[in-house]
This record gives structure tokens, sequence and C-alpha cells, in this order.
């Protein structure tokens, strides 16, 4: 494909909840993106979404049409999260590169045997994990890659927030609860500063045991040679938004984000706490507190690497060594391992 050109892209499914987002970010990214159109085969999620300003004026397509549309490069898989896997597939199947949101599904023979049909076809798979690409996520990762904070032995990671009964009732069809939907994205982090754990313990909790069977909040554990990680989620915490937080703790220095971001149309900045024992990429020894920016685009940075990795011009920074290490350590998070 050539350098610069725009990328004709169509998206497979409105039932992920990031699904109207990502949309409208693709459309958004005129310099980046063709928007051929949308395709969503479970009539109960069109009746339901289709209605989104993401996609007024979109063409509503077969999947078979999208999918053998001439001159297509690539697709946004955004299903609802039991679908993700095989339609991600079968994107492959038509030699198209993929956005594919997470997580990776309740299997790891599926999701691995996905991600070697990409490698066969030398297609892209981006997962779409957002954090990845927030200004002080990656300020962070960069300072535990490069020994700013040591030799790192703690790191805590909170994602939680506030869901009613009806979201409860979708989330109960997954084993892990909301671990497995909302523990992913730390566990990407997690295992983007300190590699495959040595081992995970899951701790899953059910706030409303009296209303429903979901695990509504839970704790994991990695375990590291030198270091322990705990993840923790919930759907049942007021204004959790505001609490979201990633803290890394090292013998030479700390680094801690809260929140991870800002819900709502005006992002605001992110504040960034590092303590440093010695002069470390251009910050003095001692405390440091400052702001950095929070995308206005939640996924726009993202969108626009998943195009240069089509150009040819940079490799995935992810490759699937990563994706699936995290894929196997949120499904051990999500009690996988526990006979029940």
């Amino acid at each position: 494909m050539t350098p610069g050109k725009r990328i004709r892209i169509g998206q497979l499914g409105i039932g992920h909840n990031h699904g109207s987002g990502k949309m409208a970010a693709l459309r958004k990214l005129t310099d980046h993106f063709e928007v051929v159109g949308v395709a969503e085969p479970d009539p109960e999620w069109r009746a339901k979404r289709e209605g989104d300003p993401a996609y007024k004026g979109l063409p509503w397509l077969s999947e078979e049409e999208l999918l053998s549309m001439e001159g297509l490069d690539a697709v946004a898989v955004e299903t609802d999260v039991p679908e993700l896997i095989p339609a991600a597939k079968r994107c492959l199947e038509a030699g198209l590169h993929i956005h594919l949101d997470k997580p990776g599904g309740e299997a790891m023979g599926p999701f691995r045997e996905t991600l070697e049909l990409a490698d066969r076809k030398d297609l892209v798979v981006q997962m779409a994990y957002m954090y990845r690409y927030t200004p002080a996520i990656q300020l962070c990762v960069r300072a535990v890659r490069e020994g700013w904070l040591g030799r790192v032995f703690e790191v805590h990671a909170v994602m939680s927030r506030m869901d009613g009964m009806d979201y409860r009732q979708w989330l109960r069809q997954f084993r892990g609860g909301a671990m497995y939907i909302f523990g992913c994205h730390l566990i990407d982090l997690v295992v983007s500063m300190l590699g495959a754990p040595d081992r995970v313990t899951p701790y899953l909790r059910r706030t409303w045991h009296e209303k429903d069977d979901l695990f509504d909040n839970g704790l994991a554990v990695l375990e590291y040679p030198h270091a322990t990680a705990t993840v923790r989620t919930s759907v049942v915490e007021v204004e959790g938004f505001r609490r979201r937080q990633l803290t890394v703790c090292g013998d030479k220095g700390s680094f801690e984000i809260q929140p991870l971001e800002h819900n709502g149309p005006n992002p605001k900045e992110a504040v960034v706490r590092l303590a440093l024992a010695e002069p470390c990429g251009g910050y003095e020894a001692g405390c440091h507190e400052f702001e950095m920016p929070t995308p206005k685009g939640r996924y726009d940075a993202q969108l626009i690497d998943f195009t240069r990795m089509i150009g040819g011009q940079k490799p995935n920074p992810y490759p699937a060594s990563h994706e699936l290490v995290v894929q196997e350590a949120t499904l051990d998070a999500s009690g996988w391992q526990i006979p029940w």
C-alpha cells in the first residue's frame, strides 16, 4: 500500500459500547480514512443503535457486501463482545486488516488462531486498548522501561464506574464480569511495563449477591520475581471515573496518574506525580506534580497509528506475543483457572 494513502475502511458491528465512538473518530479523520459504510448482521443491535448520530448518512451494508467490497483495506470490528473473534476471523479470511475491539474472547485458542491467521496473511491486527495512546501513560511506561524508577516493586491500577441493572444483565454473560471487561485495559498496561506475570490470582466478588450473580467488583494480583501488581475493577463505584488510576513504585522513584481519563465532552489535563531519587529523563531529583494533555479524541492517535502500520511506515508496537500474554492474564484474572 502506498504510504500516506487514505485507508478505505468499514465497520462490522455496532454492538460494542465503543462502536459509535470509533465510527465518529473514523469519520472525523478524513485525511486518513475513507469510510465506506457499516454492517450489522444482528437486527436487534441495528434497531437499538442505527439511529446514533455517528452513523448518520452512511450506507448500511450486509456483511458480505462489506467484506467483498473492491478496494477495501480494513475493517473496524465493533460487534457485541461475544462475536468479536468470529467476526475478526471472517475479516482476516477476506484479506482485510482489522482494528479489533476488546477483550479478545473468553478462550485462548480462538484468539491465538486469529493472530496466527493474520500473521500468515501478513495483515495488521490492532487491539483497541485506548490507554496505550494516552500521553501520561506513555510517559509512565517510558519511565519504567528506561529505568527512571529503578527496580519496580509495586503497581496499583484501578478502573471502575457505576452502572445500572441493564448493563449488569449484559455483563452477567461473562464469567469474570467487571474484571473481564475492564481489567483487560489495566492488565495491558502492567504487561507493557513488567512483561508476563509468573502467576495471576483473582479475587472476584458480588456486591449485590441478593440481586444477581454478577461479579461486579474484583481484585487480581499479578506476581513477578520482584514485584506485585494489583488490578481493581468495579461497576458499583460512585463517580468511579474520577478514581481511575495508575501508580507505579520502584526503588528509585514512583509515578502516579489520577484520574486516567475524564469522562465527558471537555477533557481536562491529566495530573501526574513523579518522585525521583536522582535526575532522570530531563527531570530533577525530588517530587514533581504537573499536568499532561488528555486527548480530545479518545481514539484518534490510535487510529492514525493503525494507518501507519497498514502503510508499512512502522511495525505494530504491540505484536502478537504481547497480545497473547495480555489475553492469558486477563482470562486468569477472570477466574478461568478456578473450578466453580
